[in-house]
C-alpha cells in the first residue's frame, strides 16, 4: 500500500515538473524569464528600477551636492 502511494506521488510530482518545464523545453532559446527588475525590458520602459539602483543614484547625487557645498576657491592673497 505504501509503495503504491509512493509511486502515485512520484508520478504526480514528475508530471508537475514536466508541466512547469514545457515552456522552457520547447521554447527556441529555452531560458527562464528574467524576473530581476533591472533586467526586465517592460519595467525599464515604465521607468521602474530596483531599490538598490535608485539608492546608488541618490547617493551619488548627495555626494555631488556635498562636494559643491564645501568647495571653496583659494584667495589670491592666501596663495
Amino acid at each position: 500500500m505504501i509503495l503504491k502511494l509512493f509511486l502515485v506521488v512520484l508520478v504526480i510530482v514528475a508530471l508537475a515538473i514536466v508541466g512547469l518545464a514545457t515552456q522552457i523545453i520547447f521554447k527556441k532559446n529555452g531560458q527562464f524569464p528574467e524576473t530581476h527588475v533591472g533586467h526586465n525590458k517592460n519595467m525599464r520602459k515604465l521607468g521602474i528600477r530596483c531599490a538598490k539602483t535608485i539608492d546608488s543614484v541618490e547617493q551619488k547625487k548627495a555626494n555631488k551636492e556635498l562636494q559643491f557645498k564645501y568647495l571653496r576657491l583659494a584667495d589670491e592673497n592666501e596663495a
